[in-house]
């Protein structure tokens, strides 16, 4: 059913626990890996045009290292990598198509019902996409404070 599982990352320590997803769903499906990272250009909107270069070149440098610090956590598996520029969920739902994804395997910062269900990131590619998209709540790995539905939960199982 998943040959091939599309993983963006943005290369934050928050993304572990969504790679533990993905080479789980990858090892048990001898499923192949593909690294996504995305240059988001809306930020340079508000740059000057001539610190364009330099940030750009900067994004692409965590780019690789992002892709290449993730690509090597999957052991056993295919691992393809890659940097694209422009709009982050676009770039996804993109990359699905190209590389014929079975999978998208993402993270979102969503718990607050008090703001979106989902980052804008993953509420569009979650819209969107034609393949399945497996979110994984990264709000965990942030030391910020519970929101109040995490805390109302946690309060009941006592």
């Amino acid at each position: 059913m998943y040959e091939t599982v599309l993983l963006p990352t943005d290369g934050s320590e928050a993304m572990e626990t969504v790679v533990e997803h993905a080479r789980d769903v990858a090892e048990r499906r001898n499923a192949d890996v593909h690294v996504l990272y995305v240059v988001d250009d809306r930020a340079f909107l508000t740059l000057d045009d001539e610190r364009v270069p330099e940030v750009t070149d900067e994004l692409h440098e965590e780019g690789e290292r992002a892709t290449d610090e993730t690509a090597a956590q999957f052991e056993d598996v295919d691992v393809t990598t890659e940097i694209r520029q422009g709009n982050p969920a676009d770039e996804i739902l993109s990359a699905a198509d190209d590389r014929d994804a079975d999978l998208v395997v993402m993270g979102t910062h969503g718990a607050d019902p008090t703001r979106n269900m989902l980052g804008s990131v993953s509420q569009k590619v979650v819209t969107l996409s034609s393949v399945p998209v497996l979110t994984v709540n990264i709000a965990e790995n942030f030391d910020e404070e519970p929101s109040a539905l995490d805390a109302a939960i946690e309060a009941n199982d006592d």
